[in-house]
């Protein structure tokens, strides 16, 4: 299951840390103190100074999402400038506003809220020379725009040139490991042009990190989590250490069936394995292999994408051709026609059905007519898109929308649901200040879809008649790894992004060692290597989007975590009684309820209070996650003793 919602509440994340994002007005409407020479001489004076300023960047942000969305899905030259121009009057604002709220800052009778709301406001500071400012957003804007046009031409046909998310599809049904390591090959070219320019964003992102007291764009980052930036490193480390040893025993089970289906290429000596052969452009989920590692006398899963297919093509008649295969085999004019582009949207559309269903069944309103209309479904024919899918909410209000290159399979599946969670979450927290208009952290707003994604279990697919019969209790370790082989596969990718992007930003790794040094990281976190020997010519950090689109990832992880304790809370709240792994809540107002009542919060107190209110505990806590795959786990150990594989792998 791929993760791609990067856009949280209020829609730009290719500079700042988490959320603020809009075109700024300079100024030119604000009518409080503009210098540290005006003192504040009242409460109801800062007071009314926080209120005119949310209100400017409220507007300022709407105009800027706006921008923005132009330019990730109308990728050329005029709307790269468009989205710099936009992000550099944003950013200048958003500088003004901090500069002037120091004034206020230190008097006395200040509320808890006005200071929440400042300190959140100061996370966002950014380079205060206009020039440095103008060139920052000229850069993440290039950067962001040399993905989304990203290509690679197979075989070197100029006829053949496809992009990331074709080429992913690729991956995940290619059994061929010479045909798998062209494509990895050839995608990772992308990053390479990348590199200066990268440099030079992070540079530039220091100059705003500094300006405002932070040692480096990294402390910023991790300043955000409501503790001290090294107290969240230890928290990371605490639990990456509850779960490393189920990590490795995953791994060393993959390990040894890839060795099995693919001799000599998958086989190392330093127990790693290669980075192609998982399924995936960058080996960060590897349910794509499953077909490979899957029990020898499992129960066959269901044909999710094939049952997806039949039915959608049932309801909508338009569809049958693209989705059933009446061309036999011929192209159908899928990627030429005005009927076949309309034929894939209706499908795409049909497929956010399913994950709105959800949603509405445990309470939520339906999604508004204007996400219907204004939302990017499947990819466009005409035009280059970012297809990195994503949820935003560009008016701060009800102007939800996604980002999606939908087709119809068990992956997007998962996806839509997962989306559709930021945008849930978005409306929650609508009635709030502007500056608490976000999840109550970073991971909150990633793990809301995805707690709600561990509930399509095959009792939620026989209730929508996706299947016929949910398969009997012996089949649930299949399942369990299935399900492992995207969630705890991931938690080391989750970690390395980060811990890499935090180096560089300290200086600590150079731009000369850029690739040796993220090599090094997925070596060490993930136990895999490249397929080919790579080198200081490459940049492979830059074929992965969250690096040109400087998204922070930490929050992935987290992610990874909390919603499984969402999870559990809202099994609870349902008065499920049984194994944690098969609790649909599908249905419950109950736990609708549950979930509302955190996501309402948004970012008005710590996060830590907000998860308490929610599952009973103040800390990111792996129990739940053990809980839920604890028959894996065991099943693992006991696969790996009779095999004799090799748990980890030697890093030099």
């Amino acid at each position: 299951m791929r993760k791609m919602f990067l856009l949280i509440a209020f829609v730009i994340t290719l500079i700042l840390p988490f959320s603020l994002a809009a075109q700024a007005n300079e100024g030119k409407h604000f009518t409080g103190p503009t210098s540290e020479r005006s003192l504040a001489r009242t409460v109801e004076e800062a007071n009314a100074w926080m209120q005119k300023t949310e209100a400017d960047l409220l507007a300022a942000v709407n105009d800027a999402g706006r921008a923005q969305w132009v330019g990730e899905t109308f990728i050329n030259e005029d709307t790269e400038q468009i989205t710099a121009k936009a992000n550099e009057r944003l950013l200048a604002r958003v500088n003004e506003a901090i500069r002037q709220g120091h004034q206020f800052e230190k008097l006395k009778g200040l509320s808890p809220e006005w200071k929440r709301k400042y300190m959140l406001l100061k996370l966002q500071g950014s380079p205060t020379d206009p020039k440095l400012l103008a060139e920052l957003t000229q850069t993440a804007a290039q950067l962001d725009g040399m993905y989304g046009k990203g290509k690679y031409c197979l075989h070197g046909d100029p006829n053949n040139c496809k992009g990331v998310d074709e080429l992913g599809v690729m991956m995940a049904k290619s059994r061929d490991p010479k045909e798998l390591l062209d494509i990895w090959v050839g995608w990772h070219k992308v990053g390479a042009p990348m590199r200066e320019k990268y440099a030079r964003l992070a540079e530039l992102s220091n100059e705003g990190a500094r300006a405002f007291g932070f040692k480096d764009t990294g402390e910023q980052w991790r300043a955000g989590y409501d503790m001290s930036p090294a107290e969240f490193s230890a928290e990371l480390d605490r639990v990456w250490t509850q779960l490393e040893p189920f990590y490795k025993e995953l791994h060393a089970y993959v390990r040894t069936r890839l060795i099995e289906k693919y001799g000599d290429a998958a086989r190392r000596s330093d127990g790693m394995i290669p980075a192609h052969l998982l399924g995936n452009m960058w080996a960060q989920e590897w349910g794509n292999i499953y077909d490979i590692v899957a029990p020898p006398k499992a129960t066959k899963t269901p044909d999710l994408e094939e049952a997806l297919k039949k039915q959608i093509a049932s309801t909508t008649p338009e569809t049958a051709d693209m989705l059933l295969d009446h061309c036999k085999g011929k192209p159908c004019e899928v990627e030429s026609s005005d009927a076949a582009e309309a034929a894939r949207i209706t499908a795409a559309k049909a497929m956010v059905k399913y994950g709105e269903r959800f949603y509405t069944s445990m309470g939520f309103d339906p999604l508004p007519k204007t996400f219907w209309e204004r939302s990017q479904f499947a990819k466009p024919r005409d035009r280059d898109v970012v297809c990195h899918a994503s949820a935003w909410d560009v008016d701060n209000d009800l102007d939800l929308r996604v980002k999606l290159c939908l087709g119809v399979n068990a992956d997007d599946f998962t996806t839509l649901h997962h989306e559709l969670g930021h945008n849930i979450y978005q409306r929650a927290y609508r009635h709030q200040p502007f500056l608490f208009r976000n999840g109550a952290n970073d991971g909150f707003h990633e793990a809301i879809g995805d707690s709600i994604a561990l509930a399509i279990t095959p009792e939620y697919l026989k209730d929508l008649k996706l299947i016929a019969r949910v398969p009997p209790a012996d089949a649930d370790i299949a399942l369990q790894l299935r399900t492992a082989m995207d969630k705890i596969a991931f938690l080391p990718f989750g970690l390395l992004i980060d811990q890499w992007r935090w180096k560089v930003f300290s200086g600590e790794v150079k731009p000369a060692d850029y690739n040796k040094a993220w090599w090094q990281l997925r070596e060490k976190y993930q136990g895999i290597a490249p397929p080919v020997p790579r080198s200081e010519a490459d940049f492979d950090p830059g074929a992965k989007y969250h690096i040109p689109g400087n998204v922070p990832y930490t929050r992935y992880f987290l992610a990874r975590v909390y919603q499984f304790q969402f999870y559990k809370a809202m099994c609870d709240a349902s008065g499920y009684k049984g194994p944690l792994n098969r609790c649909t809540f599908y249905g419950s107002k109950a736990a609708g309820d549950k979930l509302n009542a955190m996501m309402e919060k948004g970012q008005s107190q710590p996060w830590q209070k907000t998860l308490k209110e929610m599952t009973g505990s103040d800390h990111i806590d792996a129990g739940p996650m053990l809980e839920y795959f604890a028959p894996l786990y065991a099943w693992l150990k006991q696969q790996n003793e009779k095999s004799g594989a090799r748990i980890g792998w030697t890093v030099e």
